[in-house]
């Protein structure tokens, strides 16, 4: 494992979790359908990008003595699952959110515990998906760290999801959600024991045609979601904008009126 693979997996972390941080910050200015719909960029940021797409750049990175290859299904699956443990995670976090200053504090830990223990899932079942002449086995010990991890991070997470505003604040939040992700990954890694199997078959690598689709994959969901951020963030300007000139209309009149 070189240096230049963690780079890359830290930033597509950080990418990610700052696309959904600012998914976040629509959602919390919209309603209904709307709402929704954002939760869910959100959701794909942080999941997709965020936790499975660094994960999976870390593990094309990483050398276990032997060619690896990936069995695509289980690898697809554990995308899925850190998409939907992260939703649901948002959704708790919403349906606990009553826009008081006094709001309970258990829609935070429950969405934490379960996005947490999802992203652990996600982390272990793209591990499994792993196909290589070895027997593999896990420090149950570092395995229980890096769960706790997991939990932390994730609660952090959605924690930020609903208090982070402003760009410097987003970009500040996407840095330490990107450590606390890799970190759990890397934590996973050190977990796992391999013994190699002198007398299995020569496994035939498919990384490269997985980096390939995970770049193509990757960027082009990135674009969407920066285009979709771009054009809502001009209509929010836009209102912005024709609220100012109702408020100034109204002033006006009420200033003739008064004279």
């Amino acid at each position: 494992m070189g240096t230049f693979t963690p780079i890359a997996a830290y930033l597509a972390s950080c990418l990610g979790s700052a696309l959904g941080l600012l998914s976040a910050e629509r959602a919390r200015k919209a309603t209904g359908a709307s709402r929704n719909w954002w939760l869910a960029v959100a959701a794909v940021s942080i999941g997709g990008l965020g936790i499975w797409a660094m994960h999976f750049t870390a593990m094309l990175g990483t050398w276990m003595g032997a060619n690896v290859a990936y069995d695509v299904p289980l690898t697809l699956l554990s995308m899925v699952v850190a998409i939907v443990v992260v939703g649901i995670g948002l959704f708790v976090v919403r349906l606990g959110n009553n826009g008081q200053d006094d709001e309970p504090l258990w829609p935070l830990v429950a969405g934490g515990l379960v996005t947490g223990l999802g992203v652990a899932a996600m982390h272990y079942t793209g591990m499994s998906g792993i196909v290589i002449g070895a027997q593999v086995t896990y420090d149950p010990a570092r395995v229980v760290l890096s769960i706790a991890i997991a939990v932390v991070a994730a609660t952090a997470a959605l924690w930020a999801t609903t208090n982070v505003r402003g760009p410097l604040a987003v970009a500040g939040a996407s840095l330490v959600m990107g450590l606390a992700v890799t970190g759990m990954h890397y934590t996973g890694m050190h977990a796992m024991n391999i013994t190699l199997d002198q007398g299995a078959p020569v496994i035939v690598s498919n990384s490269q045609e997985l980096i390939t689709s995970l770049i193509i994959g990757g960027a082009g969901v990135s674009v969407i979601i920066v285009f979709l951020l771009a054009l809502t963030s001009s209509a929010d300007e836009r209102r912005e904008e024709a609220e100012l000139l109702e408020r100034v209309v109204q002033r006006t009149k009420a200033r003739r009126l008064g004279t």
